[in-house]
């Protein structure tokens, strides 16, 4: 049974920083990609950031490129997300999600087969 638990989330100032951190279990962590979505209220799920199996490649929305960090421990079986800079418009629930099979683009929700439930952050203006 694959899960897939986040943590970290919480209420930030803006400009304040905040860390990510998903738990995954279930699954062969070191051979599959992974990425971090967000939803606020009223929005579609948009993509935030990903990373290849073996972390040698990242990709980030435009609207997070330079602010976010995706990280993973494949020893630790977790992918974490550091947020700096945050801004109100961060604000939504944020979940990671795990892609096992081959075809995968990185930024397609549909590319992935698990998702986590989400943790909230809410930046305060």
């Amino acid at each position: 049974q694959v899960q897939l638990v986040e943590s970290g989330g919480g209420l930030v100032q803006a400009g304040g920083s905040l860390r990510l951190s998903c738990a995954a279990s279930g699954l062969t962590f070191s051979t599959t990609n992974m990425g971090w979505f967000r939803r606020a209220p009223g929005n579609e799920r948009e993509f935030v950031a990903a990373i290849t199996w073996g972390g040698k490649s990242t990709f980030y929305a435009d609207s997070v490129k330079g602010r976010f960090t995706i990280s993973r421990d494949n020893a630790k079986n977790t992918v974490d997300l550091q947020m700096n800079s945050l801004k109100p418009e961060d604000t939504a629930v944020y979940s990671c999600a795990a892609a096992v099979g081959r075809r995968w683009f990185y930024g397609s929700p549909e590319s992935y087969d698990y998702w986590g439930r989400g943790t909230q952050v809410t930046v305060s203006s």
